[in-house]
This record gives structure tokens, C-alpha cells and sequence, in this order.
């Protein structure tokens, strides 16, 4: 097949060598967007050169061709391990999201639980501060009724002299 586009001369060499440095760049330029129109536009391109320049070039190609395979299966093998990597982490979120509802739902009771103290505690303390109140006016009560019992003794003990001494008295 290489035989088809024919022999040149080694004079034609080097313009040939910069045709086909060209023709690369210009292939490695265009983008998968503009692909060529027809095999005869690329043996029209190719035409000039030389057999030995064509094999290079195929050669050069077939090197790229396998290390461009070679990194498709390096980066297959990366996106195969990225994506075992994805669902260990969606499997610890999962764990993560069931955990956290739990530690949500636990906070929730504690905090319902925590209402409830504060309820029965303000009730305790209303029932204390009413005892207390209750206790503070039966304690003025029962000093009201020391002080006035001690006044009724004082009187008493006044009146048990005083008939002591008219006792007394009338003895004699």
C-alpha cells in the first residue's frame, strides 16, 4: 500500500520530512469536530512523501495510537475506582444520615423531657412558694399568739403575786 503513493528522491527528503512535520501539526491542531472528507484528500496530502517518511509516520502513529490505549485503560481503570470510592462514600452518608436522624431524634426526646422538668419544676416551685407563703403567715400567727400568751402569763404571774401578797396579808 505504501508502494502505491510511490518513491521519491532523497533531495525531495527534506521538503518532504517538512510536509509531513507540517501535515502532523496540522493534525494534531484540528480538532475531532473537522474530520477529513474523504480518503482521497488524505492520499492527496500524503502523496509526495516518501515511503520510508510514510512508514516512520505510520509507525509514529501505531506508538500513539497504543499509548493513547494505554492511558484509556489507566484512566477506565481510575473512573472503575473513583467510582467504587463514590459508593463507599453515598454508603457512609446513608450511615451518616441514619445516624444523625437518631442522634435528632434522641436530642428531640431530651429536649421534650427537659420541658417537662422545667414544667414540673416551676409547678414545685409555685406549691413551695405557696407552702412558704402558708408557713410565713401561720408562723406570724402562732408568734402573735406566743406574744400574747406571754402577755396573758405576765398577767397572770402578776395577779398570782398579787394574791399571794393579799394571802400573805390576811394571814397576819
Amino acid at each position: 500500500m505504501l508502494a502505491a503513493w510511490g518513491d521519491t528522491t532523497e533531495d525531495d527528503e527534506a521538503s518532504e520530512e517538512e510536509k509531513a512535520i507540517a501535515l502532523m501539526a496540522r493534525s494534531e491542531s484540528d480538532s475531532d469536530d473537522e474530520p477529513l472528507d474523504s480518503l482521497a484528500q488524505l492520499k492527496e496530502k500524503v502523496r509526495g512523501l516518501n515511503k520510508a517518511k510514510l512508514e516512520e509516520l505510520l509507525f509514529t502513529l501505531m506508538d500513539e495510537y497504543v499509548s493513547i490505549n494505554a492511558e484509556n485503560y489507566m484512566l477506565k481503570d481510575a473512573c472503575s475506582d473513583l467510582k467504587r470510592d463514590m459508593r463507599r462514600l453515598e454508603l457512609k452518608n446513608q450511615v451518616l444520615k441514619s445516624e444523625r436522624l437518631e442522634v435528632d431524634t434522641k436530642t428531640l426526646i431530651l429536649h421534650e423531657d427537659l420541658n417537662k422538668l422545667k414544667e414540673t419544676l416551676s409547678m414545685k416551685e409555685e406549691m413551695f412558694n405557696t407552702d412558704l407563703s402558708k408557713l410565713e403567715s401561720k408562723s406570724l400567727q402562732l408568734k402573735q399568739r406566743l406574744e400574747d400568751l406571754i402577755y396573758d402569763n405576765c398577767k397572770l404571774l402578776e395577779k398570782l403575786k398579787q394574791a399571794e401578797s393579799n394571802l400573805t396579808a390576811n394571814k397576819h
